[in-house]
């Protein structure tokens, strides 16, 4: 996809993304897929078809985005976020993920589930958005008249040195061959383990009887194979050469810049990517914040948009919107302290459920993979946590804790405080 100009490529990469989130913001609502919920249908109930659904948007993600690589029309090395960067954040991975998971719980949905409700007509999630938007933004902006972010003050010293080098890429396929064969042990590794997920999810006859589960799960893995493949193929043409916009932008914006393009104010947001919630609520905020400067437009924000847009559509159509509102203060405290939670650890962590645990695996970073584990089990102990707190009203949140970790085998039998429920 090839443009005269920087403007006419820009517009298109905009909109198309917007056309993107808005078919999955409708789906999502429609079929009820959902990270959080899939997570607590498996800890509380033992039913796994919303989680199975997670897992079959990874694989269509996964399948998508390593075949259109081989065929050089998906450009993960240079994504944004950089996923397969060579400097493994692994510490970053497991305190953002785990932070995002207790959050996403308090909150009662991931980030992807807080737009959705939006458009469904619930007020409690349009203050998370805003809390999480606003500690996204300064997680990775300085605070006025500084150069300190929330992210260097509180986090690089202590946190950052415990990073490792992988080399030039942290991808499984770069960590297993060099050279030319990383395109093909990239290829082979993801088209393996998709399938490998793929068996695993069909297995199950009472969800490949459901088809919510299904559509859900393979709208949101196309979804971000679409991201991958827009954002990688826009182009502007010049006489001699064709540019992404990011190069564009970067290195020849001077030289063949037209008269009516406007210049974005970060190059970066232009690279290859998809579809990710919690840097991109963080853009949204700053977008606002200053007058909804054109020049601060990315492909986040527009995900953002297309999201809650497609969800109230669905909402009105199937009449289920309606207002929502705390029902306690206790409601308020949590969803609260889980959007502080989302918007730290999701910075951290460098993407949500979405960002990280369906776009980020299918780069097959392993920071992404990481951060998946992270997330599932930071929610699943929040979750037992707070059911054993309410089945015995008496205990002690250590005691809770402790017999929730005997119960995901994370310490010996010995060491249980409540009997098991």
């Amino acid at each position: 996809m090839i443009f005269e100009n920087f403007g006419e490529a820009q517009s298109f990469l905009l909109w198309a993304t917007f056309a993107v989130a808005l078919i999955m913001g409708a789906v999502v609502n429609k079929t009820n897929f959902c990270t959080m919920g899939a997570v607590s249908d498996w800890v509380n109930m033992g039913d796994t078809g919303r989680m199975r659904a997670w897992l079959l948007a990874i694989a269509v993600a996964l399948l998508g985005v390593v075949v259109l690589e081989s065929m050089g029309l998906v450009q993960a090395d240079s994504a944004f976020p950089p996923y397969r960067a060579g400097q493994f954040l692994w510490a970053e991975h497991l305190l953002g993920g785990v932070l995002f998971g207790i959050g996403m719980t308090l909150a009662s949905g991931c980030g992807n589930k807080c737009l959705i409700r939006i458009g469904g007509g619930n007020i409690k999630s349009v203050m998370v958005l805003l809390i999480i938007g606003v500690i996204a933004y300064f997680m990775v902006n300085p605070f006025p008249g500084s150069d300190q972010t929330l992210f260097t003050v509180l986090f690089y010293d202590w946190i950052r040195p415990l990073s490792v080098q992988m080399g030039a890429s942290q991808d499984l396929g770069s960590l297993i061959a060099s050279g030319e064969s990383v395109a093909t042990a990239r290829l082979i590794i993801g088209v393996v383990l998709a399938l490998a997920v793929l068996a695993f999810v069909f297995k199950s006859a009472e969800f490949r009887g459901n088809m919510n589960n299904i559509v859900g799960g393979i709208v949101v893995g196309a979804a971000v194979v679409g991201g991958w493949y827009i954002s990688s193929n826009v182009m502007v043409g010049t006489e001699d050469e064709s540019f992404g916009l990011q190069n564009f932008v970067a290195e020849q914006w001077d030289m063949y810049a037209g008269e009516g393009d406007v210049k974005p104010a970060d190059s970066r947001p232009l690279s290859a990517q998809s579809f990710t919630f919690i840097n991109p609520m963080g853009q949204t905020v700053g977008y606002g914040a200053a007058g909804f400067d054109a020049t601060m437009l990315t492909f986040g924000i527009m995900a953002v948009a297309g999201v809650i847009l497609g969800s109230l559509i669905w909402s009105v159509i199937s009449r289920g919107f309606r207002f929502e509102w705390f029902a306690s203060f206790k409601d308020f405290l949590n969803h609260f302290i889980g959007a502080v939670l989302m918007g730290f650890g999701g910075v951290l962590a460098m993407g949500c459920t979405i960002g990280q645990g369906v776009t980020g695996i299918s780069t097959l970073a392993l920071g992404s993979f990481v951060t998946f584990v992270a997330i599932v089990f930071g929610s699943a102990l929040t979750m037992k946590i707070a059911y054993y707190r309410m089945v015995y009203e008496d205990a002690s949140f250590m005691q809770a804790f402790a017999t929730s970790l005997v119960d995901m085998r994370l310490l010996p039998g010995s060491m249980r405080k409540l009997e098991a429920i």
